[in-house]
């Protein structure tokens, strides 16, 4: 814990469910900043307990949801959006009155369709997604300084008790995070175009790039440093996860999926063309997105993203 802590924690008991990157660096950020009393986890595996257990970060790991929930005053799913409505079931029972109830899922819509028919009266669901991550996942991936300067988008159901928004606003932004409150339908929409389609594009161009038997897998590997290394960090993230994403904002992704190829087909006959203006004009356009993206602060400005580079050894 921090020296300069010295407020109360601002939740007794937490149950994470689910014990990855994003469980995993909630558990270590909130620890960090004392913002909790006491860290419950769950996970799927044996294994992934065991490992939990190893790390000593959390300071009880049980062995089922039900276990997880008993008088936690905060509970956070972190398990891919598929899973939240199932899980939404089995604990519905078991959570304490007053509990608020959360997730990290990066789609909004489905999961407050799909979980708020199971929660009784009396406790607080306010949906969440810290838009933060690495392509690592499991126990260990985790790490406290994940959200800082990150968006985490609460999408609270109408009727919400906006004190319980409020502390979980707060947890947010003491993990780090900038926190803004939005519909969860207007959230699947941004996140569509944002994150959902990026991802569809690299696991679309990696596998494409698979299957060109002319070019050997070593050629590909060899030359990645001309762009398709960017793309393979995307396509490293969790399959199970995005496969539950796609499914889950099916709407929102086939509407910018729709939009995306209507601009590809727009470059494919300037390129046919042969109109360099329209490809000129178009390159930087896409130019001042980059640059705004810098200036916000949601990335570096060093060269070549920031990669560390080997000095030119002098001769003789």
């Amino acid at each position: 814990m921090n020296a300069d802590v010295t407020t109360a924690p601002l939740f007794n008991r937490i149950a994470l469910i689910g014990f990855g990157l994003i469980g995993g660096s909630i558990a270590r950020g909130a620890r960090a900043q004392g913002l909790v009393g006491e860290i419950v986890t769950t996970a799927r595996s044996e294994k992934t307990r065991t490992r939990v257990a190893e790390l000593g970060i959390v300071d009880k790991v049980v062995a089922t949801n039900v276990e997880a929930v008993k008088d936690a005053d905060l509970i956070i799913l972190c398990i891919p959006v598929g899973a939240c409505g199932p899980v939404a079931a089995e604990i519905a029972a078991h959570l304490k009155p007053g509990a608020i109830i959360s997730d990290v899922g990066s789609v909004k819509g489905a999961v407050a369709r799909d979980m708020a028919p199971h929660l009784p009266g009396g406790v607080h669901f306010v949906p969440a997604h810290p838009v933060a991550g690495t392509e690592h996942s499991g126990p260990d991936s985790g790490f406290a300084e994940l959200f800082i300067n990150r968006w985490c988008i609460l999408t609270p159901p109408e009727g919400t008790d906006p004190a319980a928004t409020e502390r979980l606003r707060a947890f947010w932004a003491a993990l780090g995070a900038k926190v803004e409150i939005m519909t969860p339908d207007h959230h699947d929409l941004v996140l569509a175009i944002t994150s959902h389609l990026p991802h569809l594009i690299a696991y679309t161009i990696v596998g494409t790039a698979d299957e060109l038997a002319q070019v050997t897998e070593s050629e590909v590997i060899k030359f990645s440093a001309g762009g398709f290394r960017d793309f393979t960090r995307i396509a490293a993230s969790d399959p199970t996860m995005w496969r539950d994403v796609f499914l889950a904002n099916k709407e929102a992704v086939l509407e910018m999926l729709g939009t995306f190829n209507e601009d590809l087909s727009k470059l494919t006959r300037a390129i046919r063309r042969g109109d360099g203006e329209a490809l000129f004009d178009h390159f930087t356009r896409t130019r001042a997105i980059r640059r705004g993206i810098v200036e916000t602060g949601q990335d570096s400005a060093a060269p070549d993203f920031g990669r560390p580079h080997a000095n030119l050894k002098k001769p003789g």
